[in-house]
């Protein structure tokens, strides 16, 4: 499957659900790839640096909860749960361990899919 080249390409959902740890790592934005439940199975070297979190710290724990708990919120934690399919861009600003930084989030989530994602860049 091709890589998408772009944070906004139409069909991203499709192709992250393709893509192995090693595509993921070669996007040049940040990518949260999470079980339905909210639990980080893929997290991409961009989103690392995004973030300054490793993948080691973040791999096998709930994104909302013990990641990144400034998207446990109506605007980020809420949709996942409540919207599907899901596909939508947010104007957002992460706070947690940082200098706050605006970003751009993609919230992607698909019926009986086994994975849902969250696409980062800065804005």
């Amino acid at each position: 499957m091709a890589v998408p080249e772009t944070f906004d390409d139409p069909g991203l959902f499709d192709v992250l659900a393709g893509l192995g740890a090693e595509g993921l790592d070669g996007l040049a934005f940040g990518v949260v790839a999470m079980a339905p439940d909210g639990t980080v199975t893929g997290y991409n070297v961009a989103e690392s640096r995004l973030s300054g979190l490793s993948k080691d710290r973040v791999i096998g724990r709930h994104f909302f909860s013990s990641v990144a708990p400034c998207t446990d919120n109506f605007m980020v934690s809420h949709r996942f749960a409540t919207e599907c399919p899901l596909d939508a861009t947010i104007d957002y600003v992460f706070t947690l361990r940082m200098k706050p930084r605006k970003v751009k989030l993609r919230l992607m989530r698909q019926p009986d899919a086994p994975a849902m994602f969250l696409a980062v860049r800065e804005a």
